[in-house]
This record gives C-alpha cells, structure tokens and sequence, in this order.
C-alpha cells in the first residue's frame, strides 16, 4: 500500500547522503521532498505541515560525527515522527479470562466489515468467540457471516431479517451469557454514506450492548474521506479504535498515517486480503521502518511464528543441521512460505531488500516452480534424489511443466543450500530460539 510514499522518501534520503552537515539548505530541499511525497500519498495537510516541522527543528544544526553519513540522523528524525504520527505502541484487544468481552462493530457498507468480524474470532478463537448478525438490511449479510463463523469455526447468532437489530442484538447477549461465550462481536449494518438513520441505530445497539470496544472499519483505499468518516462515527460511538482493511490494497495510504493525529484514536488492526487469516496487529513502529525501507524483522517473525510451531522448528533444525534435510523438508518449507503471503512482500521485510524491488519480481513464481517440481516427483524421488536419472528427470519435467534444465538447477541449488546448511550450524546460526525465540524463520532466514 504505501510503495508510492516509500519509494519517494527511500529517494529523498539517498539524496541527503554525503552532506557533511545537516544545514538550513539541504535540509529544506530534503523536506520540500518529503512534503510532496507525503500529499501524494494523502495525508492530511495539518499533519504534514506538523511533521516537516519537527524534522526540520530536529535536524538544523546538528553536526555529523566523522564516518558517519548525516542521512541517518535524518532518517532517524523521518522514522520518530511517523511513528509519533501512527502511534507510538500497538493496542490489541484487552480480553480477561473469565469474563465476557463484547466489541461492537461499525463502519460504512463495503468497507470489509463482516469479514473483519471473522478475522477477529479467528485471532481470538481460543475466548469461544460469538458472532451476532445485527445487518438485517444488506442483502445475503446475515449468510455472509454464517459463512464466515463456519469457516472460522465458531458459533454465529443470528435471528433473520424480519426482527428489529437491538433486539437481536439483547438476545444475542443473553445467549452468550447462558453459553459461556467469553468474546461477543457484533456484526451491526452499513450504509453506502453516513445517515442519522445509521447513526441511531447503531447508537441504539451500543446502549444495550455496553461494549467493551467500539471497533470502526475503514477501507484504507478511500483516503481522506476514511478520516471524515471516522470522526463521524467517533463523534456518536466514542470509539475505541480503527482497523484499516485492504491494507494491501493500491490505497495511498494517506489514511493510515493520518487517523491517529486527527480523532485521536489507535488504529488496532490491519486487514490484508480476504483470508480469516489475514489480521495483523497495527505495529506503528514497525510500519515506520517499512516505509523507509528499513525491513521489519519482527513482522516477518511474527509471521513465521503463526506457520511453524516450536516442535517442527526443532525437528527441521536438526535435520538441517546434519545432513538428513531432504526435499518433502524443502517442500514443507515452501508450503508454510507461502501461507505467510507473497515472497515478494516477505522479502522486503528483511532490511536493504526493499532497494531491490524491481528485481524481486517473480520471486513468487519462481517458489511455485519448485513446489510443482517437487510434488510432480515420487515420494522416493524427495527422500532419495540420488535416484533421480535422466528419464525420471524428463518425466519430472513434463509433470510440473518446467524444463530438464530447471530440474537440474534445482537440484544442484538443493544440494548447495544442504552444504550451506552444514557451514552455518557448525557457526551455530540454526539456531531458532536465537532467531524468534523457539519459534524459527522458514529457510533459516
């Protein structure tokens, strides 16, 4: 989403490199840059003008020490004040054991509302979530969310289209209540613009339901329409928090950027995709340094840590480690990879990997290639490659619809990495409670 804004900053920066000092010149072209780019990208122009402030009185004056390159104080200055701008910390959900959490739901129609319903019991499923469908309006809305608790796993309250929303709203409660559900979310109706209609209903909702959290969905591609929308809503619900849906989206990303600035309020989450697994915890930090292409390390390990548990972790280092790591091992590898999304976009998590994105392209495809390689051979063939001929190479190759000489680069790369693998466990560098604590990176990253 922000690759537009993150590539205009990564430029600005490299043009401040080899200044010897941060003075009143560079500086003001330095922030000239910065500006743009970030009314390009939609933010608000309030915050802009407040954040080209503090870098600028941050940066004048300050001497470089010998060796250093003054672009990092800047860039330095740059990361504090989007993360100032974003919010300083995430904010999860606060759900205590033992007693029931409700979080009330709201946000215009199509803004990913219901679907981020599911995602939610998903996070949370361990609390025996309950979702109660209060859009008795929008067509097929109440199915939708049938759909999602099934795929989910979890038990959804509904009581069709014809009964008033506050009431199924009461009733869901009280059945949350008799059926020990330790996390109520209530799915309640949009519109296509804000309305008083809306407006009292859902304040309505909220009187009977007391909620723990008010929850508003914006679709991050609106812009800064998402921030008029917000303090609506904020203004009649007193919310809680955002979560920003379809993240991934080609969004500007002026939204984000803008939301905790103007109605004061955190964005908790944000929405990537249509998959139940698709809900990160909004680490401003984090995002900070992605748009300053500085990778984010502990994304990407949070990442690997939902795909891998700690034992198969371990299983894998020891079969790395000597000697024993065999394709069915890659093969698993590459499936729990790709769960954790694009490769590209993994990629540029890992830091000074984002200065190459045009040369990660078809990183993807090219992991696809060797999966269709290694399902399209027997189960001797991944245990025992030492087997792998001529002709079962052809017929490998007509399988997966590569070539022969794709198999055989594939082949020579998998006996090389085996011996890179040996190299860094005598360094001791396979060791995933020191890369995540227990849990491992996929392929040793």
């Amino acid at each position: 989403m922000f690759a537009n804004l993150s590539d205009r900053l990564q430029g600005t920066l490299q043009k401040v490199s080899g200044q010897g000092t941060l003075n009143e010149e560079n500086v003001k072209e330095a922030l000239r840059e910065v500006k743009l780019a970030l009314l390009e990208a939609d933010v608000n122009l309030k915050i802009v003008k407040e954040f080209v402030d503090g870098v600028r009185s941050g940066c004048l004056g300050v001497k470089v020490e010998k060796g250093l390159n003054p672009a990092r104080k800047f860039v330095q200055l740059v990361h504090e004040k989007l993360v100032e701008i974003m919010g300083t910390d995430p904010e999860d959900l606060h759900i205590v054991p033992g007693r029931m959490t409700r979080v009330l739901m709201a946000g215009l129609q199509g803004s990913g509302k219901t679907t981020t319903c599911g995602k939610l019991a998903r996070r949370f499923k361990e609390h025996n979530p309950l979702l109660v469908a209060c859009d008795v309006y929008r067509p097929a809305a109440v199915e939708q969310l049938k759909t999602v608790a099934k795929q989910v796993g979890v038990v959804c309250f509904e009581q069709g289209t014809d009964k008033d929303p506050v009431e199924i709203a009461r009733s869901g409660l009280t059945y949350a209540s008799e059926n020990n559900h330790g996390l109520v979310i209530f799915d309640t109706a949009g519109r296509l613009q804000i309305d008083e209609e809306l407006m009292v209903e859902i304040e309505r909702i909220k009187g009977v339901v007391g909620p723990d959290e008010t929850l508003l969905v914006l679709d991050a591609m609106t812009g800064q329409e998402a921030v008029r929308v917000s303090k609506s809503f904020d203004d009649r619900l007193d919310l809680s928090g955002v979560v920003l849906s379809k993240l991934d989206g080609d969004a500007r990303g002026g939204a984000a950027l803008s939301l905790r600035k103007t109605i004061g309020k955190p964005i908790k989450y944000s929405g990537i995709g249509e998959q139940l697994d698709g809900l990160e915890l909004f680490h401003p930090q984090q995002m900070a340094s992605r748009i300053l292409g500085m990778g984010d390390l502990l994304g990407l390990a949070e990442k690997a840590g939902s795909v891998m548990d700690e034992k198969k972790a371990k299983r894998l280092q020891r079969r790395m480690g000597s000697g024993e790591f065999n394709l069915v091992d890659f093969l698993e590898q590459i499936k729990m990879i790709q769960k954790m999304g694009p490769m590209e976009d993994l990629l540029k998590m890992i830091p000074g990997i984002g200065k190459f994105s045009d040369q990660l392209q078809g990183v993807g495809k090219e992991t696809q290639r060797v999966a269709a390689i290694i399902q399209s051979m027997t189960v001797q063939e991944r245990y025992d490659p030492t087997v792998l001929n001529a002709s079962r190479r052809r017929r490998i190759a007509m399988g997966s619809g590569t070539t022969v000489q794709q198999v055989n680069q594939l082949m020579k790369q998998f006996e090389q990495m085996k011996l890179m693998m040996k190299q860094f466990k005598k360094k001791g560098l396979l060791n995933p409670a020191r890369l995540m604590g227990g849990k491992g990176l996929p392929f040793g990253l």
